[in-house]
């Protein structure tokens, strides 16, 4: 597993939300479906809405996003 960081924006209502995202996962194409996933989830915006400019694995050891600690806690 992989500690990766999106930037990118979503549509929040009638605007466009700039966000970056830390999360962990096996390859890009689950880091993509993640990211989809969580918006969708939190924000109800359909992926087509959901832009990720820079997708790029980061050391664990930069990233404060609790999934991303808890993770590689061990290691």
């Amino acid at each position: 597993m992989k500690a990766y960081r999106a930037k990118g924006t979503f549509r929040n209502g009638k605007r466009d939300q700039v966000y970056t995202l830390d999360i962990v996962a096996a390859d890009e194409e689950e880091a993509k479906h993640l990211i989809y996933s969580n918006f969708g989830s939190r924000h109800a915006t359909p992926r087509r809405f959901v832009k990720i400019d820079t997708l790029e694995i980061i050391d664990p050891s930069e990233s404060t996003a609790a999934v991303v600690v808890a993770h590689f806690r061990d290691e």
